[in-house]
């Protein structure tokens, strides 16, 4: 173990770029597990709920390509795949990825970055990217997430198996667009200030100052 935190310590002092942004992947990959194993039992909570029957269908951004409108936020009522999950699914996805970038931050903070600056603006601006990576990320599915569901549960027969694969791509797909977004935005708001007061001197030591003006063997009185 003592040999293995020797390489790794010569490595990040080496490449220090690089080894950061292993320590960011291999955070934001046990991250991802954590979002992946709790979505199943997350969904199907709120799936036993009147709220897989409440449509969710907010900020109409243009028509599709039917001529219905295209929502940003598009969880029409009904279970997948005829419905969009409604209300219940949303949720479910906002709460398990809620939980799972609040661990990010702290452990992308602490671990990754090492970072000392305010963690109250440090995690203002976390927020305004969370939301917009949000936003950004429910436009996306408009356009795959219906397809995937009912390619694996109708088209192939898979039924529950086909519904928890889906779930799985989903947020693949929404975890590998937060990776690349996040890092960038991470290197901003975390920020380290290495320097550190100088140490005071032990008592009785002298100064370098002290030394100059000490008189030497010889010297006037």
């Amino acid at each position: 173990m003592r040999r293995w935190r020797r390489v790794w310590g010569s490595f990040q002092r080496k490449h220090p770029g690089v080894a950061q942004f292993a320590v960011f992947f291999l955070i934001s990959n046990a991250v991802t597990v954590l979002q992946l194993a709790m979505m199943p039992a997350v969904k199907a909570w709120f799936g036993q709920t009147a709220l897989v029957d409440t449509p969710f269908r907010h900020w109409p951004v243009g028509s599709q390509v039917d001529g219905s409108p295209f929502y940003i936020f598009d969880y029409a009522a009904g279970p997948l795949p005829d419905g969009g999950g409604g209300l219940a699914y949303f949720l479910a996805v906002q709460l398990t990825l809620l939980v799972a970038q609040v661990v990010n931050f702290f452990a992308q903070r602490g671990v990754t970055f090492k970072a000392n600056n305010s963690i109250a603006k440090a995690a203002f601006w976390y927020l305004v990217a969370y939301v917009a990576i949000t936003i950004g990320a429910a436009a996306l599915q408009g356009f795959y997430k219906a397809p995937i569901y009912r390619l694996l549960i109708t088209t192939w027969g898979w039924g529950a198996a086909g519904e928890v694969t889906a779930d799985v791509i989903t947020m693949l797909i929404n975890a590998a667009l937060s990776f690349w977004v996040f890092f960038p935005i991470f290197r901003v708001i975390f920020r380290s200030n290495p320097s550190a007061p100088a140490p005071s001197p032990a008592p009785g030591a002298a100064t370098p100052d002290a030394v100059q003006e000490a008189p030497q063997p010889g010297g006037a009185a």
